[in-house]
């Protein structure tokens, strides 16, 4: 665990890995909690998985919200690229390939992912989005359509989630393929939980991101 490069995180190298997974936990989480998944189906990759900074009643989150599935854009924006600072200081920092970090992120950690996808999409190559929604109008945050031409999007939602409706994100996977990325969009039947359905997609999906 450290507690430089301006988030507390942990790292975890593997010899010859040419892929990092950036893994991003959802609220209530922490820098631990995303490892086990990591370890299942992305195995041999590298690991950066930071702590969010923001506390709601003690739960730490990647951003503030406003209400439940209303979220405050302006802290969304600010700490999405604070996000993209902090992974371009952990490749100078670690040494790894920084054209080749793929995001993982599950409900909170997914919508700040797509959100930095969004605003910087140098720093992703791709992402799995689990149970995320739309952040926001790209077009009116950032003034322009970003390019996301061929960067591979895997998104999870689940049939009956009374958190994240599949209608709810039905506009992000829009937005996502306006930019130009390839996204999947899977259905499992489940609610806002990860079950067997959600690992084995996340396991076909870097597993041809990442390859042999």
């Amino acid at each position: 665990m450290a507690e430089d490069l301006g988030f507390v995180h942990r790292w975890l190298p593997v010899d010859g890995a040419t892929t990092t997974v950036l893994a991003l936990h959802g609220t209530g989480g922490d820098e631990n909690d995303m490892l086990p998944l990591v370890s299942v189906v992305a195995p041999g990759t590298n690991v950066l998985s930071p702590r969010g900074k923001v506390l709601e009643m003690g739960a730490p989150r990647f951003f503030r919200r406003l209400g439940e599935g209303v979220f405050d854009v302006d802290d969304l924006v600010a700490r999405s690229r604070e996000l993209a600072d902090f992974v371009v200081a952990a490749a100078e920092t670690y040494g790894f390939d920084a054209t080749r970090v793929v995001a993982l992120g599950y409900s909170n950690g997914a919508n700040i992912a797509s959100a930095t996808m969004v605003l910087r999409p140098e720093i992703l190559a791709g992402a799995a989005l689990v149970r995320a929604m739309k952040p926001f109008d790209p077009t009116a945050v950032s003034g322009s359509t970003p390019d996301l031409a061929g960067k591979p999007v895997l998104v999870l939602s689940g049939s009956h989630d009374p958190i994240v409706p599949v209608q709810s994100t039905e506009g992000l996977v829009e937005s996502l393929r306006a930019a130009g990325a390839e996204v999947a969009h899977r259905v499992v039947p489940s609610g806002h939980q990860l079950v067997q359905q959600d690992v084995n997609a996340l396991a076909a999906f870097f597993g041809e991101v990442v390859g042999p």
